[in-house]
């Protein structure tokens, strides 16, 4: 079975985007040689990456513009898209997951293959971790408050545990921190 890895950048107060929908800037106070490499060893793991419709669009655009290493890989790794509005997925090597989230991403998971792994998504993240279903979360805090924006964890019923298993600080003052699910 593969596992689920989510990977986001994010505030120290929690926001993966700022005030309107794709407003990434802050994610420039990280980026940098050392995060370039660890994203660059991050795409040799995936064997899926996995979006909900409003984060598929947004990296479809960009990614498809885009030029070099990073680019490269994003744009010729195996692609899921869970969305139930979606009529098509034209990003390359893009499968749509159509009706249930949770029941399509177990059905993913159980695939052969290299791990999948989900960036952004928030509100669908937050499903699947109700259920069960991530594994681990890979987060690197950016040194700084937004202050408001689209929060990267939903409210939850009860407090999910998590195990760190590494902090690894950038040069640029951000921490990559990488928890396991499940005390």
């Amino acid at each position: 079975m593969r596992r689920l890895v989510v990977w986001n950048v994010m505030s120290l107060d929690g926001y993966f985007e700022g005030r309107k929908p794709w407003d990434l800037d802050f994610h420039e106070t990280v980026w940098g040689d050392e995060l370039e490499t660890f994203s660059l060893e991050q795409l040799e793991e995936i064997g899926t990456l996995l979006f909900g419709r409003r984060t598929y669009e947004g990296m479809a655009d960009y990614w498809s513009k885009e030029t070099g290493a990073v680019a490269e890989k994003m744009n010729a790794v195996e692609k899921a898209v869970a969305s139930h509005t979606l009529e098509a997925a034209d990003w390359n090597n893009t499968r749509l997951l159509k009706g249930d989230a949770v029941e399509t991403v177990k059905g993913l998971k159980a695939e052969n293959g290299k791990d999948v792994y989900a960036m952004g998504s928030a509100d669908l993240l937050s499903s699947l971790l109700k259920a069960g279903l991530v594994d681990e979360y890979r987060v690197c805090v950016a040194p700084g408050i937004l202050g408001g924006g689209t929060p990267l964890f939903k409210p939850q019923d009860d407090m999910v545990p998590l195990r760190l298993e590494s902090a690894r600080p950038l040069k640029s003052g951000g921490v990559i921190l990488t928890y396991a699910v499940g005390g």
